[in-house]
């Protein structure tokens, strides 16, 4: 598994790269962006079943998202995602290679294990929904349950890629040339 681990890391971080070159944008930006779509989805998803749970359950939901949005507070919407690229820039320009390379190895594997051993259950409670209406369990739960830590897969293999350094992005570069440049007149010089 360490094998697969590392030729998908080889990938993710070749797909980044051309993603930085096309857009200016990092790695880390892009894993910003899908740990905000993650949080999205969890508190939706949080949210359609505070509305079917009991009161019990409604007050444990409260209390645990009320929580997360408070630690996510203290953390993750404390940074701007720029200082993140900086400090990554930084440790690339000192030809530091990422240390979540290996320190995650562990970690990226058991969620691509998890991962790709869910996906066919979960295909399966998604073909044959009946199977959960007898246990009162919803699909969505399955569904988005699989969906999140798919998401958290990708954001561990985003996270140990080192991006290249800054650049403006190709896409930037063809917009800029399609729009023709604005004449600025001259400064007429009062009499």
């Amino acid at each position: 598994m360490l094998h697969v681990d590392s030729a998908l890391l080889d990938l993710t971080e070749w797909l980044c790269r051309r993603f930085q070159v096309l857009t200016g944008r990092t790695n880390v930006w892009l894993a910003f962006q899908l740990t905000n779509l993650s949080i999205v989805v969890f508190f939706a998803w949080a949210g359609m079943h505070f509305r079917i749970g009991g009161r019990p359950f409604r007050i444990a939901l409260a209390a645990f998202c009320g929580g997360l949005l408070y630690l996510l507070t203290q953390t993750l919407f404390k940074v701007p995602v720029e200082t993140y690229e900086h400090d990554e820039y930084r440790r690339v320009s000192r030809g530091l290679r990422n240390p979540r390379r290996v320190r995650d190895a562990l970690l990226r594997i058991a969620f691509l294990t998890f991962s790709l051993m869910f996906f066919f259950p979960v295909l399966f409670v998604y073909q044959y929904p009946q199977v959960l209406a007898t246990l009162n369990l919803g699909v969505s739960s399955f569904i988005v349950a699989h969906g999140l830590t798919v998401l958290t897969t990708v954001l561990l293999y985003l996270l140990a890629c080192d991006p290249l350094p800054p650049c403006q992005g190709k896409v930037h570069e063809w917009l800029r040339a399609l729009v023709p440049a604005r004449h600025v007149p001259a400064a007429v010089p009062e009499d």
